[in-house]
């Protein structure tokens, strides 16, 4: 992996902040925001993703001699800018949406407020990190709830976009309700299960079937997982897999951990496979089903009574293959002069792209009796939330209004740095991912359902409703 990032930006950033230190604007205060727009899969809710990564990245951002070397070849940069890249560092303040936290559209998922030049470094980067793995946390949560408490592996890395895709691919996945990775890698660096046995070359290896299972449970007798379909799942493979059981692990005293389907009818053989294991007095004996696995082909075996106890799930994972682009944004919002913040917005005849102006706060409403999510409002960052009684009401038809009552509130974002500074303690990402588990258990079923969710309301308060109103009504060209 590179871990020389620096130059991980759009030419552009360059370009504009040289321009922006032409013009006497490098000490500029601005504020960004990065939010996305549509929930991947139409889905009804995205688990957040790639703080730590993000914070590691802004820490650590400098630039080397060879760096402002390469920049000056390309003719486009004075030298007075180039003098500034050398002792460029973050001065700047972050807010952010924890890792692990129920996010919807439009909400403010990062907040930079900082000196132009350094706010406008740092948008590939963060917004690559954050696209992927919200991307991937969000795919993973979708097949962990599809597979009902069967727990969940992530075994995509050969399928992976790369090194670094798989490696924090995998980290997201664990956020996500992921139990493990094959990429042994990322168990090492994030010290999470490493999972795996065997491929069907093992097998293939060896002259028989039979030899090669039995090789592999008197190597690892206390950990014997057998690959059945290299041949034939139920003429051939399970009943040797139950002949060495009985040979070479039986006399021992030790018990079969598992067996692995990877092709066929997973609902079909799961169900055969498993009233033989049974029979042959191995109940205890888990079924482990992978083969281009999703939450649909999950939630279909299990509609099917499949017998199965745990899922690998690779491609279709951590390439978040059925809609694996995250498109995540980066918008300046307001600048600010002298202690005075003055708006800023984009409009667009794609209504949806219009942006909501100026440094805001995203609440959560909570209802007491069941502290379940009722509804997130946008707000300017100086608005206060009343303690009960608090209108939602619908940005696009404001007409459709209600009022909130016994509810409690928290604000979504903390902050990160300041003035430069990390003053956040990263969680560990056994702890995040206890946190999305928990994220999850505020939000009601049918906002977690696969196909047509409830869309999970997310306003904008008055003030800041109004405020984007004028702005639109009196934008000038």
């Amino acid at each position: 992996m590179n871990n020389k990032l620096e130059l991980v930006a759009d030419f552009y950033e360059f370009t504009m902040s040289n321009g922006y230190f032409v013009k006497n604007m490098s000490n500029q205060i601005a504020y960004f925001d990065v939010f996305f727009r549509k929930i991947p899969d139409n889905g009804g809710y995205v688990i957040v993703a790639g703080l730590e990564q993000v914070i590691e990245y802004i820490k650590n951002l400098k630039f080397s001699k060879d760096d402002i070397e390469y920049l000056r070849m390309q003719n486009k940069f004075s030298e007075d800018f180039l003098k500034y890249l050398e002792n460029f560092k973050f001065t700047g303040d972050i807010w952010a949406i924890p890792e692990g936290t129920i996010v919807f559209p439009n909400e403010p998922l990062l907040t930079v407020k900082a000196p132009m030049i350094e706010a406008q470094i740092l948008e590939t980067m963060l917004l690559l990190t954050i696209n992927h793995q919200s991307l991937i946390a969000t795919k993973t949560s979708r097949i962990v709830n599809s597979a009902k408490g069967i727990p969940v592996m992530e075994f995509g890395a050969r399928r992976a976009h790369g090194v670094d895709a798989a490696v924090s691919g995998a980290r997201a996945s664990i956020i996500g309700g992921a139990v493990g990775t094959s990429c042994t890698l990322s168990a090492k660096e994030f010290n999470v299960t490493a999972s795996g046995t065997m491929a069907h070359s093992w097998i293939q290896s060896f002259d028989s079937e039979y030899e090669a299972f039995k090789a592999y449970a008197e190597t690892y007798p206390n950990d014997c997982t057998l690959l059945i379909d290299t041949y034939n799942t139920l003429e051939s493979g399970l009943p040797n897999a139950i002949k060495v059981f009985d040979e070479v692990l039986k006399p021992k005293g030790i018990r079969p951990k598992a067996v692995r389907l990877d092709s066929g009818d997973l609902a079909y053989l799961s169900k055969k496979v498993r009233t033989i294991l049974d029979e042959h007095g191995y109940s205890d004996c888990k079924i482990c089903a992978t083969n281009s696995l999703d939450e649909y082909l999950i939630d279909s075996l299990l509609e099917q009574g499949a017998k199965i106890d745990s899922f690998g799930v690779g491609e279709n994972l951590i390439t978040a293959k059925s809609d694996p682009v995250f498109g995540g944004v980066y918008k300046l919002v307001a600048t600010e002069k002298d202690g005075v913040i003055t708006p800023k917005i984009k409009i667009s005849e794609n209504a949806i792209k219009i942006t909501n102006p100026s440094f805001k706060k995203v609440y959560r409403f909570y209802d007491k009796a069941t502290n379940k999510a009722m509804a997130d409002v946008i707000t300017l960052y100086d608005e206060k939330i009343p303690d009960d009684n608090y209108m939602i009401f619908d940005p696009q038809n404001p007409w459709k209004k209600k009022v909130l009552t016994n509810y409690f509130v928290k604000p979504l974002q903390e902050k990160i740095f300041e003035g430069g500074k990390l003053i956040y303690k990263s969680p560990t990402l056994n702890e995040i991912a206890q946190y999305a588990k928990s994220q999850l258990n505020t939000l009601w079923d049918e906002v977690k359902r696969l196909e047509n969710p409830h869309q999970y309301y997310v306003d904008l308060s008055k003030e800041l409703w109004t405020l984007k109103n004028n702005m639109l009504n009196n934008i000038y060209f």
